[in-house]
């Protein structure tokens, strides 16, 4: 039995949970999400508490198991709370600005690199390099926060870049370095 999968999720107060077939919409103070899932998962409704069963311990319905939990316990979570990623934009003249709901960032390059966030994702600055991706849908605030980084990643030299926050960057010691350490 999956230990992920077995485990109940419950459903914080305001939160509504509506099961149709294999369809489940979860709606909460931050939003509304949808989501199909398999039609062998049977998905139950107890009062506040929301568990998943399996059919059998076939290996497709094993991984099923815990991936219909978990992304069930993630849409409860993200109307009720929501998700947010830190990004930290350092090196010497990077920025970030907001124009209008664009992202606007000086990172390096001859022009400015411009980004608008989809539906239901909110960007918010803190100074000019610190960037908040929220929203209510983890997915789709880990793939806007990953478009962000991969605009200009950390630098293994110098270390300049877009990053998240928190994330440690190895840093390669360059030629002088190398040839200290080494025979020529």
């Amino acid at each position: 039995m999956s230990r992920i999968g077995k485990s109940p999720i419950n459903v914080p107060q305001g939160v509504v949970v509506i099961i149709k077939g294999s369809r489940v919409t979860v709606t909460g103070p931050k939003g509304e999400l949808n989501r199909t899932f398999s039609p062998d998962m049977k998905i139950q409704l107890d009062g506040d508490v929301l568990t998943v069963n399996r059919p059998s311990d076939g290996r497709q319905h094993r991984s099923l198991h815990g991936l219909t939990r978990t992304l069930l316990a993630n849409m409860v979570l993200g109307v009720s709370q929501g998700f947010k990623k830190e990004l930290e934009v350092i090196g010497v003249g990077y920025k970030a600005e907001k124009s209008d709901d664009k992202l606007v960032l000086r990172v390096g390059y001859s022009h400015l690199v411009e980004m608008i966030p989809p539906p239901g994702i909110e960007i918010e600055l803190q100074g000019t390099n610190k960037i908040m991706v929220k929203g209510v849908n983890k997915e789709t605030v880990g793939q806007m926060a990953a478009e962000i980084r991969a605009i200009r990643p950390p630098d293994a030299y110098k270390g300049k870049g877009i990053r998240y926050a928190g994330e440690v960057v190895r840093l390669k010691p360059g030629k002088a370095g190398k040839a200290i350490g080494g025979t020529a």
